[in-house]
């Protein structure tokens, strides 16, 4: 089975999209961030790769980037939970 690829366009944040790779069992195989912090969001890249995606948002879920509402890793989870969310109701 071939890993999926989604793109997450990110809101309140200096990154703008985001495609994650994702193998079929849950793990993070890969990911790109286009735009924001490009030291920030390499360590991010190499920190989550090879993890669960639920331990992905549950490390990232609400982080704030200086005071605003979401961050980088925020938008990540989200994407993540919506990907979450897209597989359950295919599988529905």
């Amino acid at each position: 089975m071939a890993n999926e690829v989604i793109e997450y366009q990110t809101y309140g944040t200096c990154c703008q999209l985001m495609r994650v790779e994702i193998d079929e069992n849950g793990l993070i195989q890969d990911t790109e961030f286009y735009g924001g912090c490009n030291g920030n969001l390499q360590g991010i890249r190499n920190l989550i790769k090879g993890m669960n995606i639920d331990e992905v948002i549950e490390k990232c879920k609400g982080i704030s980037c200086n005071g605003k509402p979401t961050s980088c890793p925020d938008q990540l989870a989200r994407c993540l939970l919506l990907y979450k969310e897209e597989k359950t109701k295919v599988k529905a």
